[in-house]
């Protein structure tokens, strides 16, 4: 079942505060359907929909953006940062980092103030608006890939992979 209202979360409160304009979608929410789900049930193409994870490395918490048919090579991820360990948060931690339950996890209005970084081709030939996790499972914002690199201010790294089989 979706949602009729649009819940009031800290990702669409921190959109409104920075004047950005974004489209709201609700999806039914499908535990580890990821973004496959979100992606059918928009009827948009998986990459346009970015994964918002949440990583610890050295002891600091940092968020990369994740175009939705790829997964996240720690391994390089690691090397491009310069650090030793880079391992994905265990849920209690992400959750603790960034205030939003893991499947409803935004960048935007983030408890815990962390580097944001975003792979490169997640931004490039875009071709449409983008769509985000808003802060609560089965809501996603769509917003002008403009508007998400002047309010997040990402890092673009190259660390994508293909999703294991």
């Amino acid at each position: 079942m979706t949602r009729e209202r649009a819940p009031s979360t800290p990702a669409n409160r921190a959109l409104r505060a920075a004047g950005v304009a974004f489209s709201e979608h609700f999806y039914a929410y499908v535990e580890h359907g990821g973004t496959e789900v979100a992606a059918r049930a928009l009827g948009v193409e998986e990459r346009r929909v970015l994964k918002t994870l949440v990583f610890e490395g050295d002891g600091r918490g940092l968020v990369v953006l994740m175009r939705g048919d790829r997964e996240v090579s720690r391994r390089q991820l690691g090397r491009v940062l310069g650090l030793k360990r880079v391992e994905l948060c265990a849920p209690q931690r992400a959750e603790k980092l960034s205030g939003y339950r893991v499947g409803g996890t935004s960048p935007f209005g983030l408890r815990t103030p962390m580097p944001v970084y975003v792979e490169r081709s997640a931004i490039e030939d875009v071709g449409g608006p983008l769509f985000v996790n808003g802060g609560s499972r089965g809501y996603l914002v769509g917003l002008a890939l403009a508007d998400l690199v002047r309010v997040l201010d990402p890092t673009p790294v190259d660390v994508a992979e293909p999703p294991a089989a």
